[in-house]
């Protein structure tokens, strides 16, 4: 049997406060643009079957039980209680939280405090541009006050992230190079002008000046790759669309780290292997997989030397995702080396050291974690 220590969960989001019916709970399993098809629900996906696998139990209940059973615990027990036998059961030491998600989510803190567990947070880049355009009435002051803000945030922070959609690959697939001052001057004019308070950074312009401004500071930069938002065009979010960018970083001290990742999770297995400070992601492509996860496991772990991947729940919204994440990790993770250790190609030792390593050593070393002990 693989062990493993208590993970770090090295990207996820903070948990909903209050109550769900049914339909609402159902439609934050999948990203979807619409509802399900007509006469199904959403828990007839692979991670609706894992949800009913693995977080009944946690709750005192039998596996696989329906649905409607399931909520009515949920809603016996209550939010919170809930969100901690959840978060307790995942056997989760540190969550790395984004802390830049619009909704009544629980903090790092409260989420530490709800998983018995440690927690820190991560940096979103988008928004903190935009709370600095609420302050600054000229193009001249945003921008040193950017350059202020992203500062200061790297003295609190383990790392930086960015909004989970195709902007960014397709922003730098053509010009992965920090962006010059005029352009930047100009591109940060035109979005002042013409930004109702509370709109979104998507010049590309800009977005590159972001994520090479987070490059100065030296900390991990987390990109988000792969299957994102509804809508969006998935081969926008290949991997390797990030290929100039990540030559044009090499060298420089900041690690990136490439989120998600599926269906192009070979590809940023593929990064990870050819570039030093490049790591790649497990993350949500386990649960969304589910019964098939062993199989997507074993395909990065194909490619990526083992000391290049990280394990994150990509958790959003519900504590379920959270759970749902550890678990099938920690599943599949066994099937696949237990697989090579009874194949004698592997050794029980090497199995563990291993597993050790994607589990928690790995982003222990990346986020530097064991320095703020």
């Amino acid at each position: 049997m693989i062990e493993t220590p208590p993970l770090v969960d090295q990207y996820c989001q903070g948990v909903l406060r209050t109550e769900l019916g049914l339909g609402t709970f159902e439609g934050q399993l999948v990203r979807s643009a619409g509802p399900a098809a007509a006469g199904t629900t959403f828990f007839d996906t692979q991670t609706g079957f894992a949800v009913r696998r693995w977080c009944p139990p946690l709750l005192g209940l039998e596996p696989h039980c329906a649905p409607a059973r399931y909520l009515a615990r949920r809603r016996e027990l209550g939010v919170t209680e809930t969100g901690r036998l959840l978060l307790r059961g995942a056997g989760v030491g540190v969550h790395l939280v984004d802390t830049g998600v619009p909704g009544d989510l629980t903090t790092p803190k409260e989420l530490a405090r709800a998983g018995d567990a440690e927690a820190f947070e991560l940096v979103r880049l988008e928004p903190l541009a935009e709370q600095v355009a609420d302050t600054s009435g000229t193009v001249a002051v945003f921008l040193a006050n950017l350059a202020g803000a992203v500062h200061h945030a790297a003295a609190g922070a383990v790392a930086f992230t960015c909004g989970a959609d195709a902007r960014y690959p397709a922003a730098l697939a053509h010009a992965p190079e920090p962006p010059g001052p005029g352009e930047v001057r100009g591109a940060a004019g035109r979005w002042l002008a013409g930004r109702a308070k509370g709109g979104a950074v998507r010049d590309p312009v800009l977005l590159r000046h972001l994520l090479w401004s987070a490059v100065a500071t030296g900390l991990p930069i987390q990109l988000h790759t792969g299957a994102g938002e509804p809508g969006q065009r998935p081969e926008h979010a290949d991997p390797a669309l990030l290929t100039g960018f990540v030559r044009a970083t090499a060298g420089l001290g900041a690690p990136l780290v490439l989120l998600g990742g599926y269906p192009h999770h070979r590809a940023a297995a593929r990064l990870a292997e050819a570039f030093p400070h490049v790591y790649a992601d497990l993350g949500p492509l386990l649960a969304r997989t589910g019964a098939g996860a062993a199989s997507v496991l074993a395909e990065l772990l194909e490619l990526a030397p083992f000391g290049k991947l990280l394990y994150s729940s990509g958790g959003r919204q519900l504590p379920e995702l959270h759970a749902v994440g550890a678990l099938v990790f920690r599943e599949a993770l066994g099937r696949v080396l237990s697989g090579w250790v009874g194949d004698g190609a592997w050794s029980w030792r090497d199995a563990d050291r291993v597993a050790a390593m994607i589990a928690a050593g790995n982003a222990r070393r990346v986020y530097r974690l064991d320095e703020r002990a």
